[in-house]
């Protein structure tokens, strides 16, 4: 790992004397820790001038009149837009860390490989990502139908034993001979419960909807940007951060889904008992049920993001009157079930929950066909090579199934344990259990976790190896304090310490492939061990020769433990994380980058943020250059907020664009999104900024763990893109200008370093027209 730091070898020339009426303004946009308008200002005194406490524009209370008292030009008035309320604030959000699969599989969408252009391939791949989506929120309510709707209604209610002690069941019990206590009148009380799960997604969609999608652009009054053989980068469309129509029509399919798969269990239970009329109408109910999953299919599969121009149409019987449809026939099969047939016993497991084996297998087929979109991609892509060779969109999709997985099977097995006492099934008395393939997929969580602990353990070695790497290259880096260094063995360990653990973050990818893989492996095991067995693993285990006994039951048994621990686990670390800013520090980047982009597969995902923000930051910039003709404007973004920036300026018209700059520092703009999301922030779009954005600077370090350098297309130099890296710390040891020790910042506090006042004069000097000199590499810029 390269440890070079330097210095400018010529400071930037004295710029040209401004013009009357200039003024300056640098607008800070934070990073995912979130920060407070006084902090980012160093001002306890803070004004809002423009927006709201979710996402505001703040000045110093001095700053406020700052243009119309003509302010010296070359010291601009800095304002921060602080938007970490749009990801955090309220604690009870942490409720949408349970539905983390959702946002993962939304990701798929957003990391395939960089085509040229529209191809088949590209349709290919967003339908099955879509799918894919749309199957994990078909099983997400599935396994809500089968703890509430099986388990507890079917199987307990009508066990003497599991019912025996559980009074809030006892008035549906079948030994009651209440009227609550036929099946039919079971079933339809515990399908409420999932279908206020279906209409709680709905809703929560609908109000963060209304929101973030639903904030539009400034008006255009040219091209986005140049053209580069007849294509513009896809950040630049009007369209792409205004999703409205899109994830309108994507909450309707996926709530029309959720009811109809409810419907779907009720009927599937039904079709046995009935007889006469009630078959009759139990077909006719089963024929509107088909043709709800069709309309489904059809409105996921036919239409994905309009980006070209702003999308404002109205897609009303899709939107309105689907979930509506799908909900009348979720009604009328209510009352068909609670319809008293005399003689029906509850017997053994609901039917039709061999529906889970068919979803996995379903599953599987998507992300073979997302696999060979994505290698058909690839083979025609554009610029650097991607992580993974082009497949980060099957492996997330395997993590995103994988998720799933463990939270249905999980808490299917631990509500049957907890609904039997912890019985074996299919001892005398005892109830049947989850799905035999529920059971399976259970089993094998303690595997991944297993396999999760040897991850991390090969992440520590490579820690530990690259530490001990370092640590000779720190003494190279403070030629001015060499006696001092040597004699301070700690000092060097903690730095090179530092550089280590910001070298794992390009290890990640190589993990997460392992994860995937591994999961692949053990999920497709488990279903092959249902199929083959029709036992749940611990009756396999007995039955199967040579076999330790009671290894699969002992791994079932953790498995359903495990995802309780687990469930907790995301909800205590979600509130702690959207309350202390130091854990949001922690896990912020994942959390963020997941939010970051448009809910264009999965609409029950956590709200983009970015299409609040990025409008923000372009109105901001194109009404203050309106008014500003000759004044200069640095727009100066830390870490996420670099994306952001970028993501904006990307927005502007070529003539406002010209008045703006860019400072970057601890950018995740390569290092992350260029890597991830080659098709958006990748080398070939990043070289397009740059050539339409010629005053851009970068600061980052060796020791951040998220920042990086900024790389071009074919391996261009990016010198007058990046200074050289700085130094962290600043000093090795005690110095005049620093008597106590200096701080190893890693990702915060680039503003100290005194390189950021100096680029952030060079960018004025440079948009005020002076023939200044960018810094070039040369020693430490400490």
């Amino acid at each position: 790992m390269a440890l070079e730091t330097g210095k400018a070898a010529s400071e930037p020339a004295a710029a040209q004397p401004d013009g009357g009426g200039r003024c300056s303004l640098e607008l800070l946009v934070h990073g995912v820790g979130g920060t407070t308008p006084e902090e980012m200002l160093d001002d306890p005194r803070t004004v809002l001038i423009t927006g709201d406490h979710t996402a505001g524009i703040h000045r110093r209370a001095v700053d406020e009149k700052a243009e119309e008292e003509g302010r010296d030009a070359g010291t601009p008035v800095p304002e921060a837009y602080c938007w970490s309320n749009l990801t955090s604030g309220n604690g009870a959000r942490a409720l949408w860390l349970v539905l983390l699969p959702f946002m993962v599989i939304n990701l798929a969408h957003w990391v395939r490989p960089a085509a040229p252009a529209k191809s088949a391939a590209q349709r290919c791949y967003d339908v099955a990502v879509r799918l894919l989506a749309l199957s994990l929120t078909v099983q997400f309510v599935a396994a809500a139908v089968e703890v509430t709707v099986d388990l507890m209604a079917y199987q307990c209610a009508g066990s003497a034993h599991c019912v025996a002690g559980k009074s809030w069941l006892s008035f549906m019990s079948a030994e009651s001979g209440g009227w609550w206590g036929e099946p039919g009148r079971r079933l339809a009380v515990g399908a409420l419960v999932p279908a206020l799960i279906a209409g709680l997604l709905w809703w929560l969609s609908h109000r963060t909807w209304s929101a973030y999608e639903s904030a539009s652009p400034p008006p255009r009054t040219g091209p986005a940007t140049p053209e580069k053989d007849g294509e513009r980068p896809v950040l630049s469309l009007p369209g792409f951060w205004y999703g409205r129509r899109l994830v309108a029509r994507l909450r309707a399919a996926h709530t029309a889904a959720a009811l109809l798969i409810i419907a779907s269990a009720l009927l599937a239970a039904t079709v046995e008992p009935d007889t006469g009329t009630l078959a009759a109408l139990g077909w006719v109910l089963i024929a509107l049920t088909a043709a709800g999953w069709a309309a489904v299919l059809y409105v996921v599969c036919r239409r994905g993001r309009s980006e070209a121009e702003l999308d404002d149409g109205d897609d009303r019987w899709a939107v309105r009157w689907l979930p509506l449809a799908a909900l009348a026939v979720l009604a009328a099969t209510l009352v068909h079930t609670a319809w008293s047939r005399p003689g029906w016993v509850a017997d053994g497991r609901l039917p039709g929950t061999s529906f889970f084996g068919g979803v996995a297998i379903a599953q599987g087929a998507l992300i073979a066909v997302l696999a060979v979109a994505a290698y058909r991609l690839q083979r025609h892509a554009e610029g650097r090579a991607p992580v993974l060779g082009g497949q980060a969109g099957p492996v997330v999709a395997l993590l995103a199934g994988a998720l799933s997985w463990v939270y249905s099977g999980g808490l299917a097995q631990r509500m049957g344990d907890w609904l039997d006492r912890g019985a074996t099934p299919g001892d005398p008395g005892t109830i049947p259990g989850p799905p035999v393939v529920l059971s399976w997929q259970a089993t094998v969580i303690p595997l991944i976790l297993a396999v999760l602990v040897l991850v991390a353990i090969g992440a520590g070695l490579r820690l530990v190896r690259v530490k001990r790497k370092v640590t000779g290259e720190i003494p190279g880096l403070y030629p001015d304090d060499a006696e001092k260094k040597r004699l301070n063995a700690p000092r060097s360990r903690a730095i090179a310490g530092a550089v280590a653990r910001a070298d794992l973050t390009d290890a990640a990818p190589a993990m997460l492939a392992v994860l995937a893989v591994v999961n692949l492996i053990l999920s497709g095991g488990a279903v092959a061990g249902a199929w083959a067995t029709d036992q749940v693993p611990g009756q396999a285990a007995m039955d199967a020769p040579g076999l330790i006994p009671g290894f699969a039951a002992t791994g079932q048994a953790l498995g359903s433990w495990f995802v309780g621990a687990l469930l907790i686990l995301l909800l205590t670390t979600g509130r702690r994380a959207y309350k202390d800013a130091s854990a949001r520090r922690t896990i912020g980047i994942l959390w963020d980058v997941g939010t970051f982009w448009p809910r264009a597969a999965h609409p029950f995902a956590p709200p983009c943020y970015a299409e609040r923000a990025v409008p923000d930051l372009t109105w901001r910039m194109c009404t203050w250059t309106d008014r500003h003709p000759k004044g200069r404007l640095v727009l100066s973004g830390h870490s996420q907020g670099s994306v952001l920036s970028a993501a904006a300026i990307w927005q502007l018209d070529p003539g406002v664009r010209k008045k703006v700059a860019l400072l970057t520092y601890g950018s995740p703009l390569t290092r992350l999104y260029g890597h991830w999301f080659p098709a958006y922030f990748g080398s070939a779009q990043l070289t397009a900024l740059h050539k339409d954005l010629d005053t851009w600077r970068n600061l980052y370090r060796p020791t951040d763990p998220i920042g990086g350098r900024i790389c071009l297309e074919n391996g261009e130099e990016t010198d007058d893109i990046d200074r050289p890296a700085l130094r962290d710390p600043v000093s090795y040891g005690r110095t005049p200008d620093h008597p106590l020790p200096a701080p190893i910042n890693g990702h915060s506090d680039y503003q100290s370093d005194p390189a950021f006042a100096e680029e952030r004069t060079w960018l004025l000097k440079r948009l005020a027209g002076g023939k200044t000199v960018p810094a070039q590499p040369g020693k430490s810029s400490g």
